[in-house]
């Protein structure tokens, strides 16, 4: 029996020809507060809560994908992605920067369907956000991300989501800590933090871009 080779996911870095290696996938839920109250939670009184997607779920700008199976409601998530240098645990957030090797425009893609039969039920989220392809990002910005600036998504040109980086409950170095007090961070992991309202339908045949100011922007065609 020969053992199988793995590849590791990898991500684009923005100016280089080097790529980022990919160790896991966080993801922190309703982090803004406009998607919390259309999510129908109540942003005063949540603390953080996360979910994870596989490292291999990653996909690069600019790629046509197939449009998941076993769903009819597929929903766009755009997000700020924050990608580690190193770790620890317990951080402190007045440290949680330095260890960040950059930043980029992702989208968390969800089965909301899915998602909210396991709501129902009390059941798990993998197969609603964990999902195969589930996790487009564009190149990494080098260093810390900016804490204002404008986050958006359009499908086909048209604006589906609209917000700013500053409408944050919590602060990337206060997810950073709080993440790292049930984990131990390391060097290679991703964490997507949030989405602002406005989250909605996909279909086949259209194209998603995710836009942050400043930041190469993300965009991928779903097939028809």
């Amino acid at each position: 029996m020969i053992l199988p080779t793995l590849e590791i996911p990898t991500i684009a870095i923005a100016g280089s020809t080097d790529r980022f290696p990919v160790r896991r996938i966080f993801c922190v839920g309703q982090n803004y507060a406009d998607h919390a109250r259309e999510m129908g939670s109540d942003p005063n009184r949540q603390s953080p809560f996360f979910f994870t997607k596989p490292a291999d779920a990653v996909v690069p700008s600019a790629l046509t994908l197939p449009f998941p199976g076993r769903t009819a409601d597929l929903h766009h998530e755009v997000e700020l992605v924050v990608a580690l240098g190193a770790g620890g645990s317990t951080i402190a957030p007045s440290d949680a920067d330095g260890l960040i090797f950059g930043h980029a425009v992702g989208i968390d893609l969800t089965r909301r369907d899915l998602q909210a039969e396991a709501k129902k039920t009390g059941r798990p989220w993998d197969m609603a956000k964990g999902f195969d392809q589930s996790a487009p990002i564009g190149a990494l910005t080098l260093g810390a991300p900016p804490e204002k600036g404008r986050i958006a998504l359009t499908i086909d040109g048209e604006i589906r989501q609209s917000g700013d980086l500053s409408h944050m409950i919590w602060s990337v170095a206060e997810i950073i800590a709080e993440l790292s007090t049930y984990v131990a961070l390391a060097a290679g992991d991703l964490i997507f933090t949030g989405t602002p309202s406005g989250v909605g339908p996909i279909r086949p045949g259209e194209d998603v871009c995710g836009t942050i100011e400043g930041i190469e922007p993300v965009e991928v065609r779903f097939a028809a």
